[in-house]
């Protein structure tokens, strides 16, 4: 649809991969996205892209929003880039157990005796 490439090009790049043109009537668009979050920043950007989609040509008089929930929640999962995780190697644990000697009790002590203890290194 051409007015789904014009609403496009009036949006930031977030709200542009997951808003939907849901229908066209009369002079009206109904867009769909996800949640109420979504909604509201559409919402507040309606007035200046019914400007620019008059500009474009079209003849609208109003842009409402509707949630959808789930619309978006497929494309988004899949488009999340797969965690990178490195493992601390001997070097770093060999450091984080000099800091552990040195450190006074408290809330630092107790994670770095958790972070220790997660890669199997008890306190000796």
């Amino acid at each position: 649809m051409q007015i789904r490439q014009d609403i496009a090009a009036t949006l930031p790049a977030p709200l542009n991969a997951i808003c939907q043109v849901a229908k066209v009537e009369n002079q009206r668009v109904i867009l769909a996205v996800p949640n109420a979050a979504y909604a509201a920043k559409l919402r507040q950007l309606a007035p200046r892209m019914a400007q620019a989609l008059t500009a474009r040509g079209w003849n609208l008089n109003e842009i409402a929003v509707r949630v959808q929930a789930g619309l978006g929640s497929i494309g988004t999962e899949m488009s999340r880039p797969p965690r990178q995780v490195e493992p601390l190697d001997e070097q770093a644990l060999e450091a984080f157990e000099a800091l552990r000697g040195q450190l006074r009790p408290g809330p630092l002590a107790e994670a770095v005796d958790r972070l220790l203890a997660h890669h199997g290194k008890t306190r000796g």
